[in-house]
């Protein structure tokens, strides 16, 4: 049987998602900057090709820090909370043979 995760309790809940969320604030902002720094030198480079080029650029690179984000995030928060030591290791047995 698996152990009872920190998690389960409102209060250590409460204050890891509100961590989680912190994290992702900041994070957006910091890649909004960094979206906004890779536009301007993408038209100091090339200059205006299309409007497309900028949206789909833009989209690109926030997306893909934001999925980073969102996923090592939540790393930290299970790590961090020790939801990951509160699970039952059926191969911890068969190692230690």
């Amino acid at each position: 049987m698996h152990g009872r995760s920190p998690l389960d309790d409102p209060e250590n809940a409460r204050f890891a998602w509100d961590r989680y969320r912190a994290i992702m604030k900041g994070m957006a902002a910091f890649s909004t900057l960094v979206v906004a720094v890779a536009l301007g030198v993408l038209y100091w480079q090339i200059g205006f090709v299309s409007i497309h080029l900028y949206i789909a650029s833009a989209l690109g690179i926030w997306l893909t820090i934001m999925l980073m984000a969102a996923l090592m995030g939540l790393v930290f928060l299970s790590s961090g909370t020790g939801h990951d030591e509160s699970i039952e290791d059926r191969l911890g047995d068969e190692r230690d043979r």
